[in-house]
C-alpha cells in the first residue's frame, strides 16, 4: 500500500493506493467510521452486484449503515438521481455527524460528493474508487452533477477526507471501461512531461496490457500530477484548469451523445486529439500527431471523428464550457508536453480545425 497526501488550502488528507485495501485497512477505519453516527453507501447497480459484499464486510463493524443504489453510467448525474439521494439521506436519519461513502467511479463520486456538499450544507464523504477513471476524478474535490445542456455545470469543490484506492477492484472492468479510465492518464503524461508518456507507451502496447502489473505505478503517478496541481490552485482560478486539457470538446461530444453515446474517456480522446491540432496550428507545437494516434488506435481507442458529429452542436455545447467568459471559448492548449496555455479561440479557428479533424487531417 502506498499513501499520497493532498494538500489544499481548505483541506488535507490521504489517498491509499494499492491492492486489497478492503482488508488491510479495515481495523484503522472501523475506528474512524466510529465518529460517525450514521454511513451512508452510495453507489450503482453494476459495482452493488460486483463488490457490495466487500464493502458490507468492511463496515461489519458499524451497525448503521443505509445503500443508495442508482443507474449506471452518467445517468445517475441527474437533477432526479441527486435529489433521490437527498431524499434517501433524510428517510435514512443522517445527521450533521453522519458520513457519506461514494462506492463507484467518477460518475458515483461527482454524484455522491454532490450530495455530501450539500446535505445539511455539508457533511464528511469518503472516495471508494472502483475504476481507472477515478483514479482522477476521486483526487482534487470536484463534486458535480450534469445539466442536458452540459456536463457538471452544477457542482462545488468539496473534499473528501480520504481516497481508498482498491486496484484489485479494477480486474472486473470492461476493455472499454479500462480504456475510458486509460485516457485520464494519458492527459496526466501529456500535462506533466514527456518521459510519462514515452513510458506510457512503452509499456501499453495492447489492450491486453491494460490489465497489467504496471497499471497501479502509473495511476500513483497521475494522482501524484494531479495532487501538485491541486495544491496550487484547489478552486480553479488559475493552472487547474490545465486539468482541463481535452475536456471543452470532450464534454461538448458527451452532451451531444445524450451522456450515453461516448464514455468520459472516448469523448477525451477525440477532445485531447482536437486540443492537438488547435495546439499545433496556434502556439506552434512539435508533436508527431501519425505515430500518436497510431498508438492510440493500438490501445482500442477511436481516432477518427464520427461523420454525423455537426460543428454547429459541438460549438454551441463548447459555449457552455466552464472556462467560457464573455461568450469567448477558452481552450488549454500545450506549447510542449508539459508546458500548457490557456488561449481564447474564435469561431473561425475552431470551425477549420474542426473540418480538418473530421477530414482526417493534420494541423
Amino acid at each position: 500500500m502506498r499513501e499520497i497526501k493532498i494538500e489544499t488550502a481548505s483541506q488535507t488528507y490521504p489517498v491509499y493506493i494499492g491492492e486489497a485495501l478492503f482488508e488491510s485497512l479495515k481495523s484503522s477505519f472501523a475506528r474512524e467510521l466510529k465518529r460517525y453516527s450514521k454511513l451512508l453507501v452510495v453507489t450503482d447497480q453494476h459495482v452493488s452486484n460486483l463488490h457490495r459484499e466487500k464493502m458490507e464486510q468492511f463496515l461489519s463493524e458499524f451497525q448503521n449503515v443505509s445503500w443508495f443504489v442508482t443507474p449506471n453510467g452518467e445517468a445517475a448525474k441527474t437533477f432526479s438521481v441527486y435529489e433521490a439521494g437527498i431524499t434517501k439521506a433524510i428517510e435514512a436519519g443522517l445527521d450533521r455527524k453522519s458520513a457519506l461513502l461514494a462506492f463507484g467511479g467518477g460518475v458515483i463520486g461527482d454524484l455522491g460528493g454532490m450530495i455530501a456538499a450539500t446535505y445539511m450544507r455539508g457533511i464528511p464523504f469518503y472516495q471508494f474508487p472502483t475504476t481507472v477513471l477515478a483514479h482522477d476524478s476521486a483526487v482534487g474535490g470536484k463534486v458535480a452533477i450534469n445539466h442536458p445542456l452540459g456536463k457538471n455545470l452544477v457542482g462545488n469543490f468539496y473534499q473528501p477526507e480520504a481516497v481508498v484506492y482498491d486496484t484489485s477492484l479494477l480486474a472486473t472492468l470492461s476493455t472499454r471501461e479500462m480504456r475510458s479510465g486509460f485516457a485520464e492518464l494519458i492527459k496526466h503524461a501529456l500535462i506533466s512531461d514527456s518521459s510519462f508518456l514515452k513510458s506510457l507507451e512503452g509499456d501499453f502496447a495492447s489492450e491486453a496490457d491494460l490489465y497489467g502489473k504496471s497499471l497501479p505505478l502509473f495511476l500513483e503517478k497521475g494522482i501524484a500530477v494531479k495532487a501538485d496541481i491541486v495544491k496550487q490552485d484547489e478552486t480553479e482560478q488559475g493552472v487547474r484548469a490545465f486539468l482541463n486539457f481535452g475536456h471543452t470538446f470532450g464534454h461538448a461530444l458527451e452532451a451531444f451523445g445524450g451522456f450515453e453515446r461516448f464514455l468520459h474517456g472516448e469523448a477525451i480522446i477525440y477532445g485531447m486529439l482536437y486540443a492537438l491540432r488547435l495546439s499545433k496550428k496556434l502556439t506552434g507545437l512539435d508533436f508527431e500527431m501519425a505515430p500518436f494516434e497510431d498508438w492510440l488506435v493500438s490501445l482500442g481507442y477511436e481516432t477518427k471523428l464520427p461523420q454525423d458529429v455537426p460543428f454547429e452542436a459541438i460549438y454551441e455545447n463548447m459555449l457552455h464550457d466552464k472556462k467560457t467568459t464573455f461568450g469567448e471559448i477558452t481552450f488549454v492548449l500545450l506549447r510542449e508536453v508539459g508546458s500548457l496555455t490557456l488561449q481564447t479561440i474564435s469561431q473561425e479557428v475552431l470551425e477549420e480545425t474542426f473540418t480538418q479533424f473530421k477530414e482526417g487531417g493534420d494541423a
